[in-house]
């Protein structure tokens, strides 16, 4: 297995699995299923495409798109020309795209549709070395030099499969494990994004340290809803390949309600927010119900409370107890597990640290999550969660073949054969992270427990230090105020300052409930923000949750914002995660008065 590359793998399954299935797809509202050897053929004939358009070896090929089966085979295409992979978050404005494709050298350029292709065409001229756009679906224009659709590509491709089959071939076979794969451009909360640069051996090293950890069996199908321009949703899309899986694509993040049931997953890889609101939905529901559901609501999460603490000290369950869980699990988690699909088998949570709370409800449910970390440098993984042994709040243990090691500061290290190999063209950026004897320095802070366990306590430059000294991780304290339903979102500030604060936004089909229950008949979201009954509701929840914190790390006052933080805004990455530093410019004044 020494020399196998991301595409040499791809050619090994498409030969081995042939009639098995690939990849889902909702088309025309109906589940479609293409099996490997057709995947195989697209594959085939996009790569035979880019070879007829002239790229050559280490060119880069880039995909601005959300996550579709097309992107995979864009992917894999590239991979099988000998080309380079750059990812671009679809959500990015025209100049971040225009930067990424001029700095990587972009020569051809996936995009998914008319929408995105018009955010290209604006920044199309400060993009010299761009020679082909190819539009996956809905391009109505007449084709050009420039500009191809997603079928004329595959056309271009298929037309020259006998000329060119021993051109592809010997690329397949040129591609070494050091040869640079793709670059990923992390999506930086200031400045311009830097390129990961990532080789076939990075990830081929994550796929067999992932291989070695058991849950994930051939024929298993796994929803994928999130980007793949992020490193995470990627390692799923090959580890779909690597181990033989079906990929169902979601139709978008706003329709997993509707998909999960549809495709019955086995398993799914998510971030936190999307476990935050089925958390929340569930709490709000059990409490909107009868006294008498609402008992035998929180009955049942105490059984499986006590059922969780005994699965995960490893002790047996005693009979009389699995008998009540039984009858729990009927009465009430049966629905959630319906709501999932009905056979997911565990969950993943990866991008940003998953509430604790949250985790240990889901187990009482019945339904384990197991959290992973890993940055985009590490392609992406360096720890995980064990479906054997686990431990919530923690991130789990190395990886086979990974080391993990907590330096003097508390900076966790990582080293292994899935380590990056720098930045692109930025060697002092590179040389600071990168450090000479193999390991990467990750920039979040953590500890080891005796058994090898990782607990994330911060990221290096998000710890707040209070004006006494006293050090402060925010993000544990958003994720005890976000594990009340009625908050969406939290951003703890505090640095060189008295005290800690935050900045507040809800769950606006809570407030709606809440608005109306109290009678409330002015709905506009500035004016409940500042509603004595709402900021009396919130002070609650902050007093309730400060309980749980050391004095220096209590929320001394706080502040309702009227809209929620989005992507769209540009107040979250496009993992979900809050970006500190763009919120706190935003809300410079706001956060000064809370001072005064």
């Amino acid at each position: 297995m020494a020399n196998v590359t991301l595409a040499s793998m791809f050619w090994h399954r498409v030969e081995r699995d042939g009639d098995r299935p690939a990849q889902q797809f909702k088309a025309g509202g109906v589940w479609r299923t293409r099996t490997w050897r057709e995947v195989g053929e697209a594959v085939r004939e996009l790569a035979t495409g880019l070879l007829a358009l002239g790229r050559q070896k280490e060119d880069a090929v880039a995909i601005l798109s959300a996550s579709r089966p097309e992107w995979v085979q864009a992917d894999f295409a590239a991979f099988s020309a000998g080309c380079r992979t750059i990812p671009i978050y679809p959500t990015y404005p025209p100049d971040l795209i225009q930067y990424i494709v001029n700095d990587a050298g972009v020569k051809t350029l996936f995009v998914e549709d008319p929408a995105q292709l018009a955010k290209v065409l604006e920044v199309q001229g400060k993009m010299d070395g761009l020679e082909q756009i190819v539009v996956i679906q809905g391009y109505q224009g007449e084709p050009s030099s420039q500009i191809m659709t997603w079928d004329g590509l595959r056309r271009l491709g298929h037309d020259n499969v006998e000329r060119l089959k021993s051109d592809l071939a010997g690329r397949v076979a040129e591609v070494a494990p050091t040869d640079i794969a793709t670059i990923v451009y992390t999506s930086g909360t200031t400045g311009p994004p830097k390129g990961v640069v990532q080789t076939h051996g990075n990830h081929m090293g994550t796929l067999d340290s992932a291989a070695r950890m058991a849950g994930i069996e051939g024929g298993d199908t796994h929803l994928l809803f999130l980007p793949l321009a992020h490193s995470f949703a990627r390692l799923e899309s090959f580890i779909g390949v690597h181990r033989g899986l079906t990929t169902a694509f979601a139709e978008n993040i706003d329709k997993l309600r509707d998909n999960l049931p549809e495709v019955k997953p086995h398993f799914i890889c998510s971030v936190p927010r999307v476990f935050e609101k089925v958390y929340a939905g569930v709490i709000a529901k059990a409490e909107a119900g009868s006294p008498l559901k609402k008992k035998i609501f929180h009955w049942a999460v105490r059984v499986g409370r006590e059922v969780s603490k005994l699965q995960q000290a490893k002790r047996p369950v005693p009979a009389g107890l699995a008998f009540k869980h039984r009858i729990a699990h009927k009465l009430v988690f049966s629905k959630l597990h319906e709501a999932l699909g009905g056979r997911l088998r565990f969950a993943v949570s990866g991008g940003a640290p998953l509430s604790k709370e949250i985790a240990e409800f889901f187990h009482a449910a019945g339904i384990l999550i197991l959290e992973g970390y890993g940055l985009t440098e590490t392609c992406p993984s360096l720890t995980f969660n064990r479906l054997d042994n686990f431990r919530f709040g923690s991130v789990g243990q190395a990886q086979p073949g990974i080391e993990i090691k907590i330096a003097a500061d508390g900076e966790i290290l990582g080293r292994g054969p899935n380590i990056a190999q720098g930045y692109f063209k930025k060697p002092e950026a590179t040389a600071e992270v990168f450090l000479p004897d193999g390991w990467f320095a990750t920039g979040d802070i953590g500890r080891l427990d005796g058994d090898g366990f990782l607990y994330i306590t911060d990221r290096k430059k998000d710890l707040i230090v209070t004006a006494g000294g006293m050090n402060i991780a925010p993000q544990n304290i958003e994720n005890l105020l976000k594990g009340d339903p009625f908050i969406s979102q939290a951003m703890v500030h505090g640095d060189k300052r008295p005290y800690p604060v935050a900045l507040l936004t809800l769950n606006p089909e809570e407030l709606a409930k809440f608005a109306k229950e109290q009678g409330i008949l002015d709905t506009d979201p500035a004016s409940l923000a500042k509603h004595p009954k709402v900021v009396e509701r919130v002070s609650r929840i902050v007093e309730e949750r400060n309980g749980e914190l050391q004095s220096y790390a209590k929320v001394k006052k706080f502040s309702i914002l009227p809209a929620d933080f989005t992507v769209e805004n540009g107040l979250l990455t496009p993992t979900l995660k809050v970006k500190r530093k763009i919120i706190t410019e935003k809300h410079r004044e706001l956060l000064d008065s809370l001072y005064r």
